[in-house]
């Protein structure tokens, strides 16, 4: 399914418990597609709104206290490339929004900005979380869900491969 999936440019979404090597997939479907094309990934769990806002949409000199220069997020820098967001599931209401923004219109403003800057990217999300649940629940927004959810690759613990635990060590 990997080398399948690999050769789209479907959004994918990688599924499993935390520690199964999610980032890993992700990697291999970027290399998969024989490209020279930039790999950046982000943990969206690991940072706050407002650092998650810069980092995805980067930001003008003068945004905010501190932004001393323009700096690129991280939508520019994957431009023609893989955009591997890690932990989406934790990534709060408003920053799904724009985000979801982004991925239809294939263009982000950066914060303090005014202008839109076209991307091209293949998004690929990772979470340890049952976002269907998160659906249900309104914690993650349905729309956006589908958005990152075109292929969904579960990869199980390695309890439940243990054919593999052999190779691995």
């Amino acid at each position: 399914m990997l080398v399948r999936v690999a050769r789209t440019a479907a959004s994918v979404l990688i599924t499993g418990e935390s520690g199964v090597g999610k980032e890993r997939v992700a990697q291999a479907l970027h290399q998969l597609r024989g490209e020279s094309s930039p790999f950046i990934a982000v943990n969206c769990g690991a940072l706050t709104e407002s650092l998650l806002e810069a980092e995805l949409f980067g930001y003008e000199k003068g945004a905010f206290t501190g932004a001393a220069r323009t700096k690129k997020g991280v939508f520019e820098q994957a431009d023609g490339g893989t955009l591997f967001l890690d932990e989406v599931g934790d990534m709060p209401l408003s920053m799904q929004v724009r985000l979801l923004r982004a991925l239809q219109e294939r263009r982000i403003v950066r914060v303090g900005g005014e202008t839109p800057i076209a991307v091209d990217i293949r998004l690929v999300c990772a979470t340890h979380q049952l976002l269907q649940e998160r659906v249900l629940s309104g914690a993650f927004r349905e729309d956006l869900y589908y958005r990152i959810n075109v292929v969904e690759l579960r990869i199980p613990p390695l309890r439940e491969r243990t054919e593999d635990i052999l190779p691995l060590a």
